[in-house]
């Protein structure tokens, strides 16, 4: 037996002045869209964007009552992406989201469920090269990764299936 060791270098923001300038435009605008979430179950609402070229996407979490039939708001977006621009370089992803439980919180960074963690990666890979992903929620502390692979270290992809 060995033991290994593994490191994910990610950057932990203060706030989203600390972003360039494009960054800060994603951020804004996935923060904006959690509004139009349809999240009347959880009332999680969770947004993504992202940029591709001179365009910002936005799209958000779906729920319905028959749980399972919902969708997350990155599967959503990857959705979109490969019907509406499914030749054109994804530069950046980002995610937000607003708690709007009695008393809840939405400062924290959120992370991609495991599912939205695969498909995330898959695309990634589909893609042949890293996109950076934000994490945020409504304001604060913002945690950026340089590609989507560090969200899901020992991943299953196509090679285990050649």
């Amino acid at each position: 037996m060995s033991s290994q060791q593994l490191t994910i270098n990610f950057d932990r923001l203060a706030d989203i002045t600390q972003l360039p300038l494009p960054l800060q435009e994603l951020l804004a605008a996935a923060r904006k869209a959690t509004a139009d979430a349809y999240a009347p179950y959880s009332n999680f609402y969770v947004a993504t964007a992202a940029r591709v070229g001179e365009h910002i996407v936005t799209t958000t979490n779906q729920e319905n009552a028959s749980f399972p039939v919902g969708l997350c708001a990155e599967r959503t977006l990857l959705s979109v992406l490969t019907t509406q621009y499914a030749h054109a370089p994804v530069e950046a992803i980002a995610l937000s989201y607003h708690n709007r439980r009695a008393h809840a919180d939405s400062h924290a960074p959120i992370s991609p469920c495991g599912l939205c963690r695969q498909s995330l990666l898959e695309f990634e890979q589909r893609m042949g090269r890293p996109i950076p992903i934000l994490m945020s929620g409504m304001t604060g502390e913002i945690i950026m990764l340089h590609a989507i692979k560090d969200l899901l270290p020992f991943s299953f992809s196509s090679h285990q299936l050649k």
